[in-house]
């Protein structure tokens, strides 16, 4: 199955999917107010307000206000919501005052509805429209969740907590012509269903899905899984029985064939809820006498003690059932916590992984004890392939891994062959050996005395491979240390044919990136290489799907490469003067064999700096666009905005770059200089090149998401989105030894270059961040506070010995570069932060790194040294944030701040730039910028803001 949709800065948040509740609440679910700290040491006096020659924008001088009574009960605005004036954001006795709204030029965007995401069938001839809803209500983040084992868990449908759904499917047939026929919806299902986990049957005439419905009693609110005719739209419940529920914490179902399910169930046997003892047993004791040496990073919602691995088995365990369409069903394999289930090409096995006991305090459930067994597809168990030891000891150095047998999958080109990889350095990245990785394989069931052969040997660390067939298959391997990525070509059926690499570059050089190789469906619906043929032509070829990054930005291509001689051949591209255009899939895979370069069809993605992302095919050998979606704008309000994507220097030679955004009809000889938000996130890099390259499309569609920094473009302000702040460590200099240094001149440079155009005021620069973005923010106040008046930091981490055993990509402990943490730690230089600071962050944020003790922390840290600062607490949000009430009371937290602290940036802020200048050291250019002015992807693992086509992995 292909599944689309383009992820823009909104979409940061659709991974913290949330359930529904009835619109009703009793007492004790209702939701909670965002607990706020504040603390003024002076207040800005107000300017008078020149008129603004902007066109299409609404001035900023009124927000309005909700009942916030109405907006905790249902998330929907009050008709009758007051006006938030000027003299309301000056008036601190109703900060407090519950959920409020930002006005409404930024609300409205926010609460434009979403796109529908979609999807192809098997056979490419018809396309479903999966229908979404807008931002979910608190209530529903205020549903029971359990923490256990690095999950959290909604126990009344039982399934992971905060997960999002559709509301609808809409089936589309793909025409002769490349158009669309005319919708036919899913019908059948309850009133209110939800929908989830949606897939196609191997031949595509069937989909399966399940559906919850919002009630809180029974079982109801608990998932049964659905099959809907793909002809007809017509849908039924798989199982006849009522009381048959789905078990969604781990795996869910998987098509066996083109007639029947897998699917783990809620056992029929399981009792009540283990009821936790009143009186403990005894101390929670936690033991090293065996002197282990295990480091781990700051894991979050871990069990804590008997009773939680109790509870966690409740919820996990799994009943397997094989259930077909005619009804039949059968129970097989034992309960137990299966946590995935992947059937062979040839569907007669079925490989099945589950966790089991002795479970951890320490990590998560990803390195509990791990058992991989190959069954039949009725249920037979065949033999058993590993059976791997609690992974508490996992070293922190990037590149390590769990020891024994890991990626353990079947061969793709093959109806039951597996491969798996098996570490040769204990899984330690620091020790050094050759080889590192080997690559086994093995029929599924091996003729007595028959040894898995090896297939490939690596001396860097298994990336992963591209099966073909038994001539062709491409294996990767990386180092992070040195970005070193390696494509090697090898011939799993020919032992005479070495192995050879095709590619040999630096993962940071995108300007050297030839592309990845696109992939064709199988008959049995597996993804293999495409290999393409020519009129006239014996060559070997295959298509690479490269990004095509350029110093002009990236020009998206297809090249037809010969795997034998290494030549390409260009055979689409982009457009590269107004359009930005990049190919999803291959849609001409229907067939077995070869493809025909003259029969080739695939999906593109179009958009520009004005036109939201629509979809359309390609065919060869014209290369004729067929449009298939009609998205309408999602903000026409801000259809007109201006973009560009701009070069400078850092004063060490360092080439950055940042996308500059400016609100619609602004001029800046006309209008002068706006007040700039920027708003950034660092990287780091090994070479000062890589570091300076373009990444990105000046065409690319804005993607506003509901808390994207460009909703400010809607109030005035000039976006500075994204500028570059590479953080170097060449050779063996470690980056985050000069981490504040190389931070401060790549602020510098940017704050430059945004006067120099003359589009920001020196004095109303605003600096913001999410998580790594928001360490960066805190870090900038304190040691550049002459760059910026006011900051705005959401859900960081800003003292790093509370993350003793690495952060992001540092892997050295606190106890080996206790230097580097404490002078990289903004917590650390809290006596030194004078200009206004606003701290947000989730109450249940569970991302590694950023609890919420780091900004209560850091608040008091702040608070202590007299800081003008303010502190939110959002109640039952997470790392990013969810739910309509709390995001609209960030963005207006957020336009408050800017207002009164940027806008209305004044005098007092002078005074401070007097003081600032005493005490900086500044070479001529920082003074330059200092009399100038008056003001002022991710913590462990996320990602923010990137904009990306999200398919399935069984798709890429």
């Amino acid at each position: 199955m292909l599944r689309l949709h383009k992820v823009y800065h909104r979409l940061s948040l659709l991974h913290f999917s949330p359930l529904s509740l009835p619109s009703s609440l009793p007492s004790s679910l209702s939701p909670p107010l965002p607990r706020l700290s504040l603390r003024h040491t002076h207040r800005f006096s107000l300017p008078s307000m020149a008129t603004s020659r902007l066109r299409n924008l609404a001035p900023i001088t009124a927000l309005p206000a909700e009942d916030s009574a109405a907006a905790a009960s249902n998330g929907t605005v009050s008709s009758s919501a007051a006006i938030t004036t000027f003299a309301d954001y000056e008036d601190d006795s109703s900060l407090g005052a519950g959920y409020r709204v930002p006005p409404p030029e930024i609300k409205d965007i926010v609460d434009a509805p979403p796109v529908p995401a979609l999807s192809f069938s098997p056979l490419r001839d018809k396309i479903l429209f999966l229908k979404r809803r807008a931002l979910p209500p608190l209530s529903e983040l205020a549903r029971p969740e359990e923490k256990l084992a690095g999950v959290r868990i909604d126990g009344k449908s039982n399934c992971r907590s905060r997960m999002s759904f559709y509301t609808g499917i809409g089936i589309h047939r793909i025409l002769p012509d490349d158009t669309l026929g005319p919708e036919t919806e899913v019908h059948g299902l309850p009133e209110g269903a939800k929908i989830n986990f949606v897939n196609w049957s191997p031949d595509g005439r069937h989909l399966s899905f399940s559906i919850r419905v919002n009630q809180e009693d029974g079982d109801s609110s608990k998932f049964r899984v659905w099959i809907a005719d793909v002809e007809t739209g017509m849908a039924r419940p798989l199982f006849q029985s009522p009381d048959i529920h789905l078990n969604a914490v781990f795996e869910n179902y998987v098509w066996v064939d083109n007639f029947s399910l897998l699917v783990c169930t809620i056992p029929l046997s399981r009792g009540a809820l283990p009821k936790k003892p009143l009186v403990p047993g005894g101390p929670k004791i936690q033991s090293n006498e065996e002197k282990n040496i295990i480091q781990v990073r700051t894991f979050q919602d871990l069990l804590k003690d008997e009773y939680d691995e109790d509870l966690f088995d409740y919820y996990a365990t799994s009943q397997l059932v094989l259930a077909s369409l005619d009804g039949a069903t059968k129970e097989i394999g034992p309960p137990a916590v299966y946590t995935s289930m992947d059937p062979s090409p040839d569907h007669k096995y079925v490989l099945i992984s589950s966790i089991h006991r002795p479970y951890s305090f320490t990590v998560p459930c990803g390195r509990f004890p791990k058992k991989v067994e190959l069954w039949r597809a009725d249920g037979k168990l065949v033999r058993e392939l590993c059976d791997l030891p609690l992974a508490e000891d996992i070293p922190i150095a990037i590149n390590s891994v769990r020891r024994g047998k890991r990626s353990i999958n079947w061969r793709s080109d093959k109806p039951s062959s597996l491969y798996w990889v098996e570490t040769q350095d204990g899984g330690d990245a620091k020790v050094e050996v050759s080889p590192r990785d080997i690559i086994y394989t093995e029929p599924a069931e091996p003729l007595d005395g028959e040894q898995p052969a090896i297939l490939h040997k690596l001396d860097l660390r298994y990336g992963g491979i591209s099966w073909c067939d038994d001539s062709l298959t491409l294996v990767y391997e990386s180092w992070y240390k040195t970005r070193r990525i390696r494509t090697w070509v090898i011939s799993p059926g020919a032992e005479d044919v070495a192995p050879r690499i095709l590619f040999d570059r630096s993962s940071e050089d995108v300007y050297s990136d030839p592309g990845s190789p696109m992939l064709r469906r199988t008959q049995a619906g597996t993804y293999v290489i495409a290999r393409i043929k020519k009129e006239n032509d014996e060559g070997r070829y295959i298509i690479l799907n490269g990004s095509g990054a350029t110093p002009e930005g990236n020009i998206p291509f297809l090249d037809l490469f010969d795997i034998n001689s290494g030549k390409k051949e260009r055979i689409w591209e982009s457009d590269k003067e107004r359009y930005y255009e990049t190919v999803v899939a291959l849609m001409s895979d229907q067939e077995e064999g070869d493809l025909h370069l003259d029969l080739l069809k695939i999906l593109i993605s179009k958009e520009s700096k004005t036109e939201n992302t629509q979809y359309h095919f390609v065919r060869w050998p014209d290369k004729k666009l067929v449009q298939i979606t009609s998205f309408p704008h999602p903000y026409p309000q801000l259809e007109s905005l201006q973009k560009e994507m701009i070069r400078y220097q850092r004063k060490d030679g360092v080439q950055l770059t940042a996308t500059l955004y400016l609100p619609p009809g602004y001029n800046p000889s006309t209008d002068g200089p706006l007040p700039c938000l920027f708003w950034s996130y660092p990287g780091e890099f090994k070479s000062k090149e890589a570091a300076g390259q373009v990444r990105g499309s000046p065409n690319e569609f804005p993607g506003i998401g509901p808390t994207s920094a460009l909703l400010w473009l809607a109030r005035g302000f000039a976006i500075l989105s994204g500028p570059t702040i590479p953080i170097i460590g060449e050779g063996d200099e470690e980056a985050n030894d000069r981490y504040v240094e190389q931070l401060v001149a790549s602020a510098e440079a940017a704050v430059e270059e945004v006067i120099r155009r003359g589009v920001a005021h020196p004095k109303k620069i605003a600096v913001g961040g999410h998580s790594y973005g928001a360490f960066m923010t805190a870090n900038l106040l304190a040691h550049a506070p002459h760059l910026f008046c006011c900051g705005i930091a959401r859900s960081g981490a800003y003292n790093r010995t509370l993350t003793p055993f690495g952060f992001q990509n540092e892997d050295r402990t606190l106890w080996e570069a206790t230097n580097t943490y404490v002078e990289m730690s903004p917590f650390m230089s809290a006596n030194k932060i004078k200009k206004p600071i606003l701290l947000i962050h989730g109450e249940e944020d569970n991302n590694s790194g950023t609890l919420t003790m780091q900004s209560d922390r850091f608040f008091t840290a702040l608070k202590g040294h007299g800081a003008l600062c303010r502190l939110v607490i959002l109640p039952y949000e997470s790392h990013g944030y969810t739910a309509r009430e709390s995001i609209m009371h960030v963005l207006w937290e957020t336009d408050r701040w800017l207002y009164k602290y940027c806008v209305s940036s004044s005098s007092d802020a002078d005074s401070d730039s007097v003081k600032e200048k005493e005490s900086i050291e500044t070479t001529d250019a920082e003074k330059k910028v200092v009399a100038t002015s008056g003001g002022g992807g991710k913590e462990e693992s996320d990602i923010e803001y990137d904009e990306v086509h999200s398919l399935p992995r069984s798709s890429l």
